[in-house]
């Protein structure tokens, strides 16, 4: 049925075990799996309560944390991978927005599928948070299971 599973992670509780569910999906089916984290980028100034930074390499930094956070993430997805015997592959990247990210990744990588988690808000929450996951059903081209 899928040969090529993408499996995008923001590294929460709720992905965790969609990442473990989606690998044992592949074991199952014989798949291989892309794992998948995006992060967006930062703005050249942010300026906060009493603090800011310009544009003399705060952003890079910031952005250089979080490409490492996502990396520890989708090695510690490579890992469970491969003690369920799965071929892996990660990918992190910096995307606009992270439901473009997904799509594009799996287009990229000639994916089947696309299995992750959603996170079952609703109300306010939905509406000023959005949902990636909506937006992931509604613009990819390919399957999206999503595992609550």
């Amino acid at each position: 049925m899928f040969k090529h599973i993408l499996i995008p992670t923001d590294g929460s509780k709720t992905a965790d075990k969609a990442v473990r569910n989606g690998i044992k999906l592949a074991k199952q089916l014989g798949a291989k799996v892309t794992g998948y984290y995006a992060f967006e980028p930062v703005p050249a100034t942010i300026y906060g309560e009493g603090w800011g930074y310009g544009p003399r390499g705060g952003a890079g930094r910031v952005e250089a944390q979080m490409r490492r956070a996502g990396e520890q993430i989708v090695a510690q997805m490579g890992r469970a991978a491969k003690a369920a015997g799965v071929p892996f592959q990660a990918i992190v990247a910096k995307a606009d927005s992270p439901y473009k990210g997904i799509v594009e990744a799996a287009k990229k990588r000639k994916c089947d599928a696309i299995f992750m988690a959603s996170h079952g808000r609703s109300g306010l929450a939905e509406l000023v948070m959005g949902s990636v996951t909506q937006k992931v059903l509604a613009h990819s081209k390919i399957p999206v299971l999503v595992y609550r």
